[in-house]
């Protein structure tokens, strides 16, 4: 039913020159998926390496002629700029989902989003049955102010009907420089009448990172983009969190996170890992496109200091559960399945989106680029998510009636890379369960949030109610074979331990070291 995704922090792009030396390695790899045709990526700037084939003499003077034919005989003239533009997107686009040309005004969006700051309405937008759909005005921002509410269906912005329109057109048509006006038409499900409401943009600033401490002394830690200070950010929530005494449980919440730097994805896997811990692996054409990422300050730092230094102890201890949903993609898939190869959270939620390529950024020109799909990612096991996802421990669907986000998966985007380790894919499901469109879209981390309720659950040692999980959902099977473990019984009395949940008469063990990788 719903199709969502934070599409108003999309097209982001680190705006620093990084040294020729460091080549493909060094990029600032980019780890972000591609979702309901919303084109999210970010990165550091790479640089292209030699070519190492002689260039198609007999194609390029064909690609010549057709060039010369346009600008002889088109019906209106054409600039040589625009053909030549035609000519380089249509090379890159068709490659796989991911691999883009960036003209001028895409490569200044891909310059914002890493920064958290960009000029726009603050709307989390996703799409539904060919509409624009209100997912949640993010707080104290002018949609907010302006009175737009979560489930309104955009049905105009400005004069432009969106029926049929492009989620990134859709932003594109948003976002613009500040105090600029824009006007929506949006449909309400209590107003039989359309509602017109007109915004002035403003300098919206993502927050990455939030926190709070819920009942029962679990903190909860909310990631909803890897950007530039994720990393950073991260350390000084759990400092805060752990202010007055150690928590007792963590949930980290990754849903709908599209992604975004490699290099904060390394550095959030690693504040709840041992230093050193191997996180992620690339494997690609070019030798510098395979690599492995570890858990030090050269693959996660970029000028903030090595600041995994100050990551309180009980972070690397405390039990721990990863909520993540169809929306995780790539970076946050990357965390997820870093997690749970090491054993150190459970997972739980829906299988996530399975995004398992890095693309980089090739600079052109000073003020257009191509993002090019290097390599494939694989989890400190050697697992591929490509076309797959990450299977969550406990599945969970969005709220107790059923599933909220219906989104296409990276199985089911055109040109889609295979999985090398299998031919099976994971498409989105049409017949999950989907809520009617009436029903209240939550927040994350409220009172109204189930899957949240669920992960406290597990943590305090309660039975973890699935929710409704249709007949014909992927998971069904592994989500009847998570929940056993749980204790339904509600007789014996448990305890939170630095191992996880146990009797209340058990002794409390600390494990000397986190499991490594096979």
């Amino acid at each position: 039913m719903s199709t969502s995704k934070r599409n108003e922090a999309s097209l982001g792009q680190d705006s620093r020159i990084e040294p020729a030396r460091r080549k493909w390695r060094g990029a600032g790899l980019i780890a972000t998926g591609a979702v309901a045709g919303i084109l999210l990526s970010v990165g550091i700037t790479a640089f292209a390496q030699k070519a190492t084939a002689p260039l198609p003499l007999g194609e390029l003077r064909q690609l010549s002629s057709v060039f010369a034919a346009i600008k002889d005989n088109y019906v209106e003239p054409v600039s040589d700029k625009k053909l030549i533009d035609n000519a380089i997107a249509g090379m890159v686009n068709n490659l796989d989902p991911h691999s883009a040309y960036l003209d001028a005004q895409d490569y200044r969006d891909m310059q914002s989003t890493t920064q958290g700051e960009f000029g726009g309405l603050g709307i989390e937008v996703g799409a539904d049955s060919g509409f624009v759909k209100v997912i949640s005005p993010i707080e104290g921002t002018p949609a907010a102010r302006a009175g737009i509410l979560a489930g309104d269906l955009i049905v105009k912005i400005n004069d432009k009907p969106t029926k049929g329109m492009s989620l990134n057109d859709a932003v594109k048509l948003m976002r613009g420089a500040p105090n600029t006006p824009v006007t929506l038409t949006v449909m309400r499900a209590d107003q039989p009448q359309p509602i017109v409401i007109k915004i002035v943009r403003e300098i919206i600033k993502v927050k990455s990172v939030r926190s709070k401490m819920l009942p029962g002394g679990i903190a909860y830690v909310r990631i909803a983009q890897f950007q530039e200070r994720t990393g950073l950010d991260l350390i000084k929530n759990l400092k805060q969190l752990g202010a007055k005494g150690a928590p007792k449980g963590l949930i980290l919440d990754l849903r709908n996170d599209p992604g975004g730097l490699l290099t904060s994805a390394i550095g959030t896997a690693g504040a709840f890992l041992p230093p050193d811990s191997l996180i992620v692996s690339t494997k690609g054409r070019a030798p510098d496109a395979s690599h492995k990422y570890l858990a030090v300050p050269g693959e996660y730092a970029r000028g903030e200091g090595n600041y995994l230094d100050d990551v309180p102890s009980w972070a690397k201890t405390v039990p721990m559960v990863v909520l993540i949903n169809i929306g995780s993609a790539s970076a946050s898939e990357i965390v997820a399945g870093a997690l749970q190869d090491y054993k150190r959270a459970k997972l739980m939620g829906n299988r996530s989106f399975g995004k398992g390529s890095v693309q980089v950024i090739l600079p052109l020109s000073q003020d257009t680029a191509i993002k090019l799909t290097t390599s494939r990612y694989y989890t400190p096991k050697d697992r591929s998510i490509q076309n797959i996802g990450i299977t969550p421990d406990y599945v969970v669907s969005d709220t107790a009636q059923g599933d909220l986000f219906r989104l296409p998966r990276e199985a089911d985007l055109q040109h889609h890379l295979s999985n090398t380790q299998t031919v099976n894919e994971i498409k989105g499901d049409e017949s999950s369960t989907a809520l009617l469109p009436a029903t209240k879209i939550f927040e994350f981390g409220s009172k109204d949030d189930f899957q949240l309720q669920q992960a406290e659950n597990l943590l305090e040692g309660k039975p973890v109610i699935p929710g409704v999980l249709s007949a014909g959902k992927n998971d069904t099977q592994a989500a009847s074979a998570a929940v056993k473990p749980v204790d339904t019984k509600g007789a014996q009395r448990m305890k939170i331990t630095p191992t996880g949940v146990v009797p209340e008469s058990a002794p409390i063990l600390v494990p000397a070291s986190t499991e490594p990788a096979k």
